[in-house]
C-alpha cells in the first residue's frame, strides 16, 4: 500500500519507521519546510508544505497518516477521508466530540476505514489483564484506579502549540488519554464524574491544568478514581491501573503500563510476560510504550485481510467523551 504522512514531527518519525517496513511512504506534508524536508528526504518521499497541494497531486496514496497537533486532527483527517483515503490518526481523536463525530461519520460516508493510536492496548501486562476481564476471571469488579504521574517541563511547552486551550486541550488529551481508552475498554460507559484540577507549577508556561483528580462511577457499578499530574520532579514516576476485584486484585505499572507491579488472583497466576517495546524516547522526555509496530500490523490485516478494526473512531470518540466529562465536573460550580 501507499502512505502519506500529514505533519512530521516527533510521532510522524514513529509512523514512518513502520510504514517503510510495510508500504512504501509517498508523501510527507508540514508547513515547517526543514521538517518536511528531512523526512522526505530519509524516506525518499515527496515533501509537500500545503496539505492541499499533497492531496491535489498525489493520487496513488491509500492510507494517511494524521500526526499534526491536536486540533487539526478532524480538519486533516476529513481531507484525507475525501481524498479517497484510509486515516490513521493520532491521539487524542480530537478535542471536541462534534469533531470527532464529524471524522466518524465522513468515513462512514465514504466507506473507508478510521484508526485512532491506541498503544497502550498492546502492552503485555494490559493484554493480560484484558483476557482476565473478558473471561471473568476475577469476578465482580470493585473499583479501578489509576495513576498518571509524569513531568512535563517549561522546556516542553516552549515556542510550541502544546499548552494552549484551544490547541491541545489540557493533559488529559495529550499526556493520558491512553490511560482514559483503557478505562472505557476494560471497565465500559462511565456514568458520573466529580473532579477537581488546578495549575500548580506550570502558570506561566500553559492555559490549563497541571494536575487533576477524578472520581468515576462506571455504569457497571465500579468505582474508579484518576490522579493525573505533570509535575514529577524532573522524570516520569509511575503510569499505573489497580483493580480491586472479588477473585483479585491486580497493578500494572512502571512509568508506562509495562510491569505486572502485583497480582493475587484466586487459583491462577499470569505468568511468562514478555517485556514489551520499550518507551517512546522523544529527546528530552518519553511517553508511552512505542507499539507502533503492532498498530500498523492491525492497519495492514484491517485493509488487506478483512479483520475487525479495534481502533475505530468509536473508541476514539469514548475516550473524549469521558474526557470530556471530567473537565466538565472540574469546571463546575462549587458551593
Amino acid at each position: 500500500m501507499n502512505f502519506g504522512i500529514i505533519g512530521c514531527g516527533k510521532a510522524a518519525q514513529k509512523h514512518a519507521e513502520q510504514i517503510s517496513l510495510s508500504g512504501k511512504l509517498i508523501a510527507v506534508c508540514d508547513i515547517d519546510h526543514s521538517k518536511a524536508n528531512a523526512l522526505g528526504k530519509k524516506y525518499q518521499a515527496q515533501p509537500y508544505y500545503n496539505i492541499d497541494d499533497l492531496l491535489s497531486r498525489e493520487k496513488s496514496i491509500n492510507v494517511f497518516a494524521v500526526c499534526t497537533p491536536n486540533y487539526l486532527h478532524k480538519e486533516h483527517t476529513v481531507a484525507c477521508l475525501r481524498h479517497g483515503g484510509h486515516v490513521v490518526c493520532e491521539k487524542p481523536m480530537a478535542i471536541h466530540i462534534s469533531d470527532c463525530k464529524a471524522m466518524i461519520a465522513e468515513a462512514e460516508s465514504k466507506g473507508k476505514e478510521l484508526f485512532i493510536v491506541k498503544q497502550n492496548r498492546f502492552n503485555p501486562a494490559v493484554i493480560a489483564v484484558k483476557e482476565l476481564l473478558n473471561k471473568k476471571k476475577i469476578g465482580t469488579i470493585y473499583s479501578v484506579h489509576v495513576n498518571c504521574i509524569w513531568n512535563r517541563n517549561d522546556e516542553y511547552y516552549f515556542n510550541s502549540w502544546r499548552g494552549k486551550k484551544m490547541l491541545d486541550g489540557g493533559i488529559l488529551f495529550t499526556q493520558f488519554s491512553h490511560f482514559i481508552d483503557l478505562l472505557y475498554w476494560m471497565f465500559g460507559e462511565v456514568e458520573y464524574v466529580t473532579a477537581i484540577t488546578s495549575n500548580l507549577a506550570h502558570q506561566k508556561t500553559i492555559e490549563f491544568e497541571d494536575t487533576g483528580v477524578a472520581c468515576l462511577k462506571f455504569e457497571s457499578g465500579t468505582l474508579g478514581s484518576i490522579h493525573f499530574s505533570i509535575n514529577s520532579y524532573k522524570k516520569n514516576m509511575e503510569g499505573s491501573l489497580t483493580i480491586i476485584a472479588e477473585k483479585g486484585t491486580i497493578k500494572i505499572g512502571g512509568e508506562y503500563l509495562n510491569k505486572l507491579e502485583y497480582q493475587q488472583i484466586e487459583n491462577y497466576t499470569i505468568e511468562k510476560l514478555s517485556t514489551g517495546n520499550g518507551e517512546n524516547d522523544y529527546g528530552f522526555y518519553t511517553g508511552s510504550m512505542s507499539n507502533h509496530n503492532l498498530i500498523y500490523r492491525h492497519v495492514n490485516d484491517v485493509l488487506q485481510k478483512g479483520i475487525k478494526n479495534e481502533f475505530n473512531g468509536y473508541y476514539g470518540l469514548k475516550t473524549v467523551e469521558i474526557i470530556e466529562k471530567i473537565y466538565e465536573a472540574a469546571n463546575a460550580p462549587r458551593f
